[in-house]
């Protein structure tokens, strides 16, 4: 994986990874009946569906698989969006809502681990569940809310107070907590890599270090150029999420690219293994700006949160992250962290993923808010639906609405940041 000068981001994930596969580069004019633009999760799972069904796709990467936030994110398989379910099915209907409810909270998490054993993606993939802790006593309301949503809807769900997530944590800073036992971790690199070789072996084309130069609409269909070749194609899936670039404008500054960072350690001794998440749980904390976390299956933790809006790499570019995790564990100040990367995730306005089909035959979805895992692999299989079936929108379209004064979204991601720290001090998140 390769950062924007081609450098190694530093991950953990990139060092267990396994030698890539030798990824051709475009060097030829060839047509198809779909072009997908990004090798990420989102892109990829539309190779993947796209060709189960029969459809001749190519797909363009500008880098390696999961060069972006795919690979680097938290390895978290988060069931669900960020609005809860009764929330959801308000604003997109009752008929929409509930389908979309049941895709994004079941099949969802449901789909990645299924991906997973169907075509033997080594991902060091574990199904322990996703646990919500409240790091304040004003977010246990909103929470016991979401539990009994969940309740009604026969959802593996299970409430534990401040005790009981203590016990799986090993610290005893949280108010409580709601387990989703449906979610779960992967190593998101190999994750996704394994997606690729899996959409190349149902018979899509994946062609790399091939970024896009241009693409414009000639004859009924379109023409995408890189370097070294071109694809003519019937359809056109913008599948770059946070990555999204000047190729479509209007696209890249309807969302705010967020940098996240995460730090991993040396592998725990055995008593820290045991006293946290040692079900391989992934944590998440509630409130503005927070802490994520898990334990991988060579007992290394994986300490993640927001990051300052540039590219770092190395453990102590993240020394806050590390700070945290010392002040929850003191025993971890006699261990070492061993790797510190980051990259940006897409967030959008509203906390929805974005479908946007702005010309006819181009289509874009993007924006999954830190949900990207199991959202991105869904809207890939819904998307590939979509295409070949003419099923309904996983997302209903709308028009691309750039944000104003997007060319500022640096220093406004700084002042939200600094708000939302004071208002986790406050216990008012």
């Amino acid at each position: 994986m390769h950062g924007p000068s081609g450098a190694a981001c530093g991950s953990l994930y990139e060092a267990q990874a396994p030698a890539a596969p030798d990824w051709p580069v475009l060097t030829q004019r060839v047509e198809t009946d779909v072009l997908v633009i990004g090798g990420g999760l989102t892109g990829l799972s539309t190779a993947l569906h796209l060709a189960r069904q029969g459809a001749r796709c190519i797909v363009l990467e500008a880098y390696g698989p999961g060069w972006g936030a795919s690979g680097r994110n938290g390895g978290q398989v988060n069931p669900g969006l960020k609005p809860p379910p009764d929330t959801v099915e308000a604003d997109f209907g009752p008929e929409h809502g509930h389908r979309l409810v049941q895709l994004a909270w079941q099949e969802g998490p449901d789909l990645v681990f299924d991906l997973i054993e169907r075509y033997g993606i080594a991902c060091d993939a574990a199904r322990g569940g996703t646990l919500r802790a409240a790091t304040a006593t004003g977010q246990l309301a909103a929470l016991r809310t979401l539990e009994q949503q969940c309740q009604i809807r026969g959802w593996p769900v299970q409430w534990l107070d401040s005790a009981a997530v203590a016990a799986r944590t090993g610290h005893n800073h949280y108010c409580g907590g709601l387990l989703d036992r449906r979610g779960g971790q992967v190593n998101p690199l190999a994750y996704t890599q394994g997606m690729a070789q899996a959409a190349v072996q149902e018979g899509a084309s994946l062609f790399c270090y091939s970024p896009v130069l241009s693409l414009k609409r000639a004859g009924g269909r379109w023409l995408a150029q890189t370097r070294t070749g071109c694809v003519v194609a019937e359809r056109v899936v913008l599948a770059t999420n946070g990555y999204t670039d000047t190729l479509r404008g209007a696209l890249r500054r309807s969302i705010v690219p967020v940098y996240s960072g995460i730090v991993a350690s040396e592998p725990l001794p055995a008593p820290l293994q045991r006293a946290i998440l040692h079900e391989r749980e992934s944590l998440y904390e509630l409130g503005q700006i927070t802490t994520y976390y898990r334990v991988d299956g060579t007992g290394r933790l994986l300490m993640g949160g927001r990051s300052f809006s540039h590219p770092a790499q190395g453990a102590v570019a993240f020394h806050y992250l590390v700070a945290r995790a010392q002040k929850l564990w003191p025993a971890l100040r006699t261990i070492g962290w061993t790797q510190g990367w980051n990259g940006q995730l897409a967030v959008t306005l509203d906390h929805y993923p974005h479908w946007h089909e702005p010309e006819p035959g181009l289509l874009a979805a993007l924006g999954y808010n830190g949900r990207g895992v199991a959202m991105a692999t869904l809207a890939g299989r819904e998307l590939a639906a979509y295409l070949v079936q003419g099923g309904p929108p996983l997302f209903p379209l709308s028009p691309v609405k750039p944000i104003a004064l997007h060319g500022f979204w640096r220093a406004g991601v700084a002042a939200r940041i600094l708000l939302g720290r004071v208002q986790d001090r406050l216990g008012l998140s």
